[in-house]
């Protein structure tokens, strides 16, 4: 391996992650500033989850943890937060390491490589009513949030399955392209 191909093989893991964490600012952003016009009783999409889970579809599991705790804790502090912090980064950790187990479960049935559409389709389902639901519990708890649960996760995740074929493909095409 000759001295440049050293140089660039170390390289790719710190653009890799510029490129995930570029994603995470990006999604947080649009979720903070345009996705409130889009709002379904005070419901906006949800688009660090998304990014959430592409990262661990196409990352594994470390790398999906660790977007979903950056991914909620940047919800937590930005403005305007009304919540306790730490709410989100809970429940975008959780749905990091869950999409991260699906895709280990993907390899180990289908062989390496990314999981089928459908499987993608349900991950977000899954990932999307289990962050939602983790956020709304917390808020119960904590005296933050009212009791309309049900129509609060109903509507989150019909906004992510939605949104999910036009984003995911995108964001898994982009991370993809970090394999240096």
């Amino acid at each position: 391996m000759s001295e440049m191909d050293a140089r660039a093989s170390g390289a790719a893991p710190v653009l890799r992650n510029v490129l995930v964490g570029m994603l995470v600012v990006i999604a947080v952003v649009l979720q903070l500033s345009v996705a409130p016009a889009f709002a379904i009783r005070d419901i906006t999409p949800d688009l660090a989850l998304l990014v959430v889970v592409a990262v661990a579809l196409t990352r594994g599991g470390q790398a999906g943890l660790v977007t979903g705790f950056a991914a909620g804790v940047l919800l937590d502090l930005a403005p305007p937060a009304d919540h306790t912090a730490g709410r989100w980064a809970l429940s975008l950790l959780i749905v990091g390491y869950v999409a991260s187990r699906v895709r280990e479960s993907s390899n180990t049935h289908n062989g390496p490589g990314r999981p089928n559409a459908l499987t993608v389709m349900a991950t977000v389902a899954a990932c999307s009513f289990i962050g939602v639901s983790i956020f709304a519990v917390s808020g119960l708890i904590l005296g933050e949030a009212p009791l309309t649960l049900l129509p609060t996760v109903l509507i989150s995740v019909g906004y992510d399955l939605l949104l999910a074929p036009l984003v995911i493909p995108m964001l898994l095409w982009l991370i993809g392209k970090g394999d240096f």
